[in-house]
């Protein structure tokens, strides 16, 4: 058969693995066991504790700087209460959303780190979300942004690499919102008060802390919607399939039918 008639995409591709020559269109192995599950456990987990923290919110909708706030107190911010439809439970009560909130946190803050200590262990962190000297060049960054912007995604093996701009938003998720949502909310436990006094004096107040809290949760709010975003652009199903099964298939490079 003439080389330039041999299927492109046969009907049962072998799978190929990072560094064995896989070029677009090859089918590999993308993301860890470990990965996929810490990926699915974090939608549940941050899907309830946002919406019982909005019920929580809903119980006084006002935010404020400092050790101390109250209705005469002057807030730097004040919303409307959230409806029911984003709320858990929909109907108001107090009392089942914090605990719904509090039972959802202990699985994040463990989750975190396990998958943190299993990072460390496996290199993926050193591999995968380390930031080069080259990377923090501006003109790097910025021929990023560029890229971005015009939604010109990475093909062939290049796409199982992190660009910096990945790199940027995972580790901010990791080590900034995720610890300092987790550490805020420790800080507004009168119990752990007591046993962590420390937190008060890190966050300047109670007060402090939930604000910086609904920050950190707005932020996670944030990296939410432009990650989902980044998947139906880059293709859902291949993005999707990826952290479920693990397996992956690499884009072709433009004009490669």
């Amino acid at each position: 058969m003439p080389a330039d008639s041999v299927p492109l995409d046969p009907p049962n591709p072998a799978p190929a693995l990072p560094g064995d020559g896989a070029t677009g269109g090859s089918l590999v192995k993308r993301h860890r066991l470990s990965t996929r599950l810490w990926h699915w456990l974090n939608v549940v987990t941050v899907a309830i504790m946002l919406m019982s923290g909005l019920m929580i919110f809903n119980a006084h909708p006002r935010l404020y700087w400092g050790r101390f706030g109250a209705n005469p107190d002057h807030a730097w911010l004040q919303l409307p209460r959230f409806p029911g439809w984003v709320t858990l439970p929909s109907t108001y009560s107090l009392a089942d959303a914090r605990i719904w909130h509090l039972a959802f946190a202990w699985v994040l803050a463990f989750g975190l780190l396990g998958y943190l200590l299993r990072s460390l262990v496996n290199g993926h962190i050193r591999r995968d979300l380390h930031i080069t000297a080259a990377e923090w060049r501006p003109a790097h960054l910025w021929h990023d942004v560029v890229e971005h912007a015009r939604l010109r995604f990475p093909t062939g093996a290049a796409a199982l690499r992190y660009n910096v701009l990945q790199k940027l938003a995972y580790c901010g998720v990791l080590f900034g919102l995720l610890p300092l949502v987790i550490l805020t909310g420790l800080t507004m436990s009168p119990g752990l008060n007591a046993a962590l006094p420390w937190l008060l004096d890190l966050f300047g107040g109670r007060q402090s802390a939930r604000s910086l809290h609904f920050v950190a949760a707005g932020g996670l709010v944030l990296f939410v919607l432009v990650h989902l975003a980044m998947v139906v652009l880059a293709g859902p199903f291949n993005e999707v399939r990826s952290m479920i099964t693990g397996w992956y298939r690499l884009p072709r490079e433009p004009g490669h039918d």
